[in-house]
């Protein structure tokens, strides 16, 4: 015959939204399995208008007529837990007579702490052992407990009414009353095979915080044995690996006698032979192929190094020649290594074709027409009829000119005719510019 539980305890403080929380699962605790949450019910339905745990207690206070203002320090809910040991819970389960065990937990715990006062109650199916989570408001009506004895003493002061709505938790939860209430669900719970604990036993509920330190100790206990066991497994291996190496090694050792033995009696048996002169033949054959593929390769080194040194040659005569014509130009024309930036300068600046700059090279005057592009303005300037020339000056620099003038002079000179035909003044300063 097993034990039922009930595990009777005050919330404390103004809330008790975490409890909430934990048991209408808005939070999943470690002990839970989420597989199985679906399998818990309400089972007392609540006020209409009424959501959830937390406001069903609110209601009842705000409801049953409490002229008092409610004290921070008054206990306004009392959770009530109530199961029975695992095997038993999982026998009434399995008998389908766990619905009748809900039904009369409820109706004994109406009846106790009266039908208003018992806001919520919910039975929870996820977790190891089939249990009732119940919230009883403890709102009384009447004198008060210590009134009564006050009366009986002698110290009454005043009188107060009988019949007064009070929430007094104290009245409803006492020494007293706690053990009537084990006797009381004992005899509702006497018919699924369930008694309540030894009166006077030193056992203690374990609350869940000192459940979950006690467990939280077997782990670590059981990793310390399973990492040694893993640190003595990992020596057994590799003594194991060691053993089967020594056992390879003998075996290659035995293999390898075994065939040299072989080998020799096999030799032996080709001396005096003519099996044997023919392998010495073919041996011969061999060594003079070698030798052919050998001498080939000699053969093609030698040509690929006169094949490297021929075009090195060729090179080396290719750059002499340029040298020699290089030093030619620059002793018979050196105004051609000067004329070289103007070059430039009308290829890549001005867009000269080869003829043009041709002739110019030949210090021949050049009639040009069309669009001119300034890199100092960033712009092009049109001419219908200019003439080009590249003159040297006194320092022996040549100098593009056009109609006359320095090419840097015409083209600020038409830059300051297009400011004019727009209304800008000149600058006062003149920017010069490279080629």
């Amino acid at each position: 015959m097993g034990y039922f539980s009930l595990d009777i305890k005050k919330a404390k403080g103004t809330s008790d939204t975490t409890q909430s929380d934990h048991i209408e699962r808005k939070i999943i605790p470690k002990n839970a399995d989420p597989t199985r949450t679906h399998l818990n019910r309400v089972l007392v339905e609540y006020p209409d208008g009424v959501h959830g745990r937390d406001e069903a207690i609110a209601h009842r206070l705000n409801t049953a007529g409490i002229r008092r203002k409610i004290t921070h320090d008054q206990v306004r809910v009392v959770r009530v837990v109530l199961s029975g040991t695992h095997e038993d819970m999982m026998n009434i389960q399995e008998k389908g007579e766990l619905d009748e065990w809900c039904s009369d937990s409820i109706q004994w715990l109406q009846a106790t702490f009266g039908k208003d006062n018992v806001v919520a109650a919910h039975l929870h199916m996820d977790e190891k052992t089939p249990h009732i989570h119940a919230a009883v408001v403890p709102i009384v009506t009447g004198e008060r407990r210590k009134a009564k004895k006050e009366q009986t003493d002698g110290k009454r002061k005043y009188r107060k009414k009988t019949n007064s709505v009070r929430l007094c938790a104290d009245d409803l939860f006492n020494r007293q009353t706690l053990v009537a209430y084990h006797d009381n669900y004992a005899r509702v719970m006497a018919k699924y095979g369930l008694q309540r604990g030894v009166r006077g036993s030193e056992a203690r509920h374990t609350t869940t915080m000192q459940y979950y330190r006690d467990l939280k100790k077997k782990n670590e206990v059981l990793e310390t044995e399973t990492r040694l066991l893993q640190e003595k497994k990992t020596e057994a291996q590799e003594e194991l690996r060691q053993v089967k190496a020594e056992i390879r090694t003998d075996k290659l050792k035995c293999v390898a006698t075994d065939t040299a033995t072989a080998l020799a009696s096999s030799v032996g048996s080709l001396f005096g032979s003519g099996r044997m002169k023919s392998l010495e033949r073919r041996n011969e054959d061999l060594q003079d192929r070698i030798l052919e593929l050998e001498d080939e390769a000699r053969q093609r080194e030698r040509q690929q190094a006169e094949q490297i040194q021929e075009i090195r040659n060729a090179y080396e005569q290719q750059h002499r020649k340029l040298s020699e014509f290089t030093d030619f130009v620059r002793r018979y024309f050196p105004y051609v290594e000067k004329l070289m930036p103007v070059i430039n300068f009308l290829r890549e600046r001005l867009g000269f074709n080869d003829g043009i700059i041709r002739r110019l090279c030949e210090f021949k005057e050049v009639g040009i027409k069309g669009e001119l592009y300034s890199s100092e303005f960033n712009r092009s300037f049109d001419t219908r009829h200019s003439v080009c020339s590249i003159k040297q000056d006194e320092n022996g620099k040549f100098d593009f000119k056009i109609d006359g003038v320095s090419h840097v002079n015409w083209f600020r000179k038409k830059m300051n005719e297009f400011r004019e035909a727009i209304g800008i003044p000149k600058p006062r300063q003149n920017r010069s510019m490279k080629l």
